[in-house]
């Protein structure tokens, strides 16, 4: 087994410029730039993952395209001219326009078995990548995240529970279609109160001790908190702020106050490359480098990965009012 025993993120000057050579080798013939200690590359994740050294990803965070229909040239651009497709239009409330959101409902029994096939295989191709006990969060929904989580433990990796992104979102909660005058006292599903976030890890080797594999690989276990406190799988979020909306405009971007929480807990000696194989516009990769850490984002979208190069650097610099781990549930 090959492993890359040296490890990124927290360095003096001579490893930083060690370490961006390290990072340039996982870009083969791939257009891609430098941020910070990190990089960000122009190509499909599943084409990426098969070139990446094996077992070399200490740890992934990402925030998926669901079955990839949603972002389909089609489907962004029923998006942009507000007439739906999969993306649901949500009403106003109190003169205020609500973003579009992925109807995950309207997927059919086709599409759900294409959702599970994608996973099942991008698992695999993760599996590879990984080094042994490395952790992926992945975001999902309470409507899918059953159907997704099932296909990853499916491609190889295992399951070990869930992150839960306590939020109020717009998702459910409306009256039946068609029938709103009929029924006023329905929903047709809850209103979304929470996000799940899938966490999962490559198996330790066989006879390996967590112990063992943070010594020999760095990874196995989770970051705790800053004040010594053990991770939670609850955090009081936020809803991504304006100020952050106008710096990336992403259908799914995450407020940096939850990425900045996560991609710490996912290097447990902080130190490591964390790798967003679904960047968007780059905020896991601004969180990254927020506090400290080397990070690559892949992104399959042009446009999405021009976007990327302005808005990492100016999500970066936003100030929070709380640092990562104090957003945590107290329990």
């Amino acid at each position: 087994m090959v492993i890359n025993k040296r490890p990124a993120g927290l360095f003096d000057q001579d490893e930083e410029e060690q370490d961006s050579r390290l990072l340039e080798e996982w870009a083969p013939g791939y257009p891609s730039q430098a941020i910070g200690r990190s990089r960000v590359i122009l190509a499909d994740c599943l084409e990426w993952l098969r070139r990446v050294p094996e077992n070399s990803i200490h740890a992934i965070v990402t925030d998926p395209p669901y079955g990839v229909k949603e972002y389909e040239h089609a489907q962004l651009e029923k998006r942009s001219n507000g007439i739906g497709g999969i993306w649901r239009i949500p009403p106003s409330f109190d003169g205020h326009p609500r973003s579009p959101l992925p109807r995950f409902t309207a997927l059919n029994q086709k599409e759900r078995e294409s959702l599970y096939r994608f996973f099942s295989n991008w698992a695999k191709l993760v599996v590879r990548a990984l080094r042994p006990g490395a952790h992926v969060f992945i975001a999902s929904n309470s409507f899918i995240s059953q159907l997704t989580f099932s296909a990853l433990v499916d491609g190889g990796l295992e399951f070990r529970g869930e992150l839960i992104r306590l939020v109020r979102t717009l998702r459910g909660g409306d009256r039946p279609k068609n029938a709103e005058d009929e029924f006023p006292g329905v929903c047709s599903m809850p209103r979304g109160c929470y996000e799940p976030w899938g966490i999962l890890r490559k198996p330790i080797l066989e006879g390996m001790t967590v112990g063992d594999c943070l010594r020999q690989f760095e990874t196995g276990g989770l970051r705790r908190g800053t004040d010594e406190r053990p991770f939670c799988d609850v955090i009081v979020s936020e809803r991504t702020p304006g100020r952050e909306r106008q710096i990336a405009d992403h259908p799914s971007l995450k407020p940096q106050s939850f990425l900045r929480h996560v991609v710490c807990a996912a290097l447990p000696l902080g130190r490591g490359v964390v790798v967003d194989p679904f960047m968007g516009s780059g905020s896991t990769i601004a969180a990254a480098e927020a506090v400290g850490l080397s990070a690559i984002g892949v992104e399959r979208l042009p446009e999405y990965y021009q976007m990327s190069l302005q808005a990492i650097p100016r999500l970066k610099g936003l100030a929070l009012g709380s640092p990562p781990g104090q957003l945590q549930m107290e329990l």
